[in-house]
């Protein structure tokens, strides 16, 4: 298969599986603890992606001061909390990452 094949048989599987979530509205109506749950799968994805990002240093888990990453992400979430602004807290994040990579 060519790459235009790939790529248009992966747009036709992802507009299926979106679409499948839109045509079942109103056909079909979720157990309620799955309901109760839904609210916690952003944090739950988020989480997924960002802590592996934070605390592994080339392959390997760096939980203390050689992981700058670790710190500007701690530097992101304190700003995140305090301010709840979404570019500062980038900005804050990427700051705090240049600065303790060349202090």
């Amino acid at each position: 298969m060519n790459l235009w094949g790939l790529m248009l048989l992966s747009g036709v599987v992802t507009f299926c599986i979106r679409y499948s979530f839109i045509a079942a509205e109103g056909h079909y109506q979720p157990p309620s603890w799955f309901r109760r749950l839904l609210p916690f799968v952003p944090i739950a994805a988020l989480t997924a992606l960002v802590a592996p990002e934070l605390l592994l240093v080339q392959g390997e888990v760096i939980p203390g001061g050689g992981n700058p990453r670790l710190w500007a992400g701690l530097v992101a979430i304190f700003v995140a909390a305090l301010w709840r602004n979404t570019l500062l807290t980038i900005g804050a994040g990427f700051l705090a990452l240049f600065v303790i990579q060349h202090l």
